[in-house]
């Protein structure tokens, strides 16, 4: 598969749940009673939907093609009060990071965010009441029952925000895919063409005393993806769930470090003002091109946060790039 191919963030399905059973209205009769009283058992709930989380799945893939999901009916209630067989539940486990939403109106209904944590997407129908519930001192022997309650249909979204630590932002070509593969054991492709990176890719940064964070490369944002353009606006949401983002900006820009650094927090704020809200460390890559003389008249018009001359090549100034993250991330 292609990188772009197995990487699957948003599906749409419809989910239906079981219908409960139905109870019974069965009346007692054996060889020595021919005029028992009501035995009807209750019927079994209809199967769930039932959403789980797992880290062992980092795409919506394995849903993106069965686009009805349908749980087991609940069994009738039998005599002797036995309660109907319970409908299977349908589990679909999906990465951590995802999100529920009501296809028609758009409401969140819960995310995902540890693993093993499971909720109701779609609940099925209650079984009915068998007749042994109906039996009062006017109605010794009812001969009704309640019915299953039916199960609902409905159009869910299931929509995925990488979880990480740290977020990397950037221009195409900034350096963030090299970067995350020279801190981690990720392997994203890399190359001098814009858009090398079409889906967010995740690695494990080691950090000193055997501490580790998650760090994320997000595909590059242009000028404008917050009003849709480019790759940006797909995955902008993925940089909502990172703790602390990493801006950065090649040293060999066309413009100043400081204007393009404007123009990504631009796009940022026009697309969630709250990601303004989050720690951001801003890092200028491709440094092993400048000299010292240069660096130093380069620092004098940097914003005004956390900032690190870094080569990722020539492993420049990493450590230290690495010690502020956790600094950030710690708070």
């Amino acid at each position: 598969m292609s990188q772009g191919s197995n990487f699957v963030d948003y599906v749409k399905i419809c989910c239906r749940s079981g219908k409960g059973g139905a109870g019974s209205a069965h009346l007692h009769r054996d060889i020595l009673t021919s005029m028992g009283g009501p035995d009807g058992g209750d019927g079994g709930r209809g199967g769930h939907i039932i959403v789980k989380g797992s880290i062992h799945i980092w795409t919506l893939l394995h849903l993106k093609y069965r686009k009805h999901i349908i749980a087991e009916d609940g069994g009738a209630g039998g005599s002797s009060h036995k309660f109907g067989k319970q409908g299977k539940d349908e589990i679909l486990e999906v990465p951590l990071g995802t999100i529920a939403k009501d296809a028609e109106t758009g409401e969140v209904l819960f995310e995902i965010t540890k693993d093993g944590e499971t909720k109701i997407l779609t609940a099925g129908g209650r079984g009915g009441l068998g007749n042994a519930h109906f039996k009062n001192a006017v109605q010794q022997t009812p001969r009704y029952a309640q019915p299953g309650e039916q199960g609902q249909e409905v159009w869910n979204i299931l929509e995925l925000k990488v979880l990480a630590d740290v977020g990397l932002v950037g221009f195409p070509n900034a350096g963030k895919s090299t970067l995350l593969s020279v801190v981690s054991a990720a392997k994203p492709e890399i190359a001098d063409y814009p858009f090398t990176t079409i889906v967010p890719n995740l690695g494990i940064v080691s950090y000193r005393g055997g501490k580790s964070f998650v760090m994320a490369d997000i595909p590059g944002i242009i000028e404008g993806a917050s009003k849709g353009k480019g790759l940006g606006y797909r995955f902008l949401r993925h940089i909502e769930r990172n703790s602390v983002l990493l801006l950065m900006v090649p040293a060999d820009t066309s413009r100043s470090i400081k204007e393009e650094y404007e123009i990504l927090k631009s796009e940022l704020e026009s697309y969630n003002p709250e990601l303004m809200q989050k720690p951001h460390v801003l890092a200028i890559t491709k440094s092993d091109m400048l000299d010292d003389e240069l660096m130093e008249e380069m620092k004098q018009d940097l914003p005004k946060i956390p900032s690190i001359f870094i080569s990722s090549v020539a492993e420049k100034n990493i450590l230290e790039l690495k010690d502020m993250l956790w600094k950030a991330i710690e708070g």
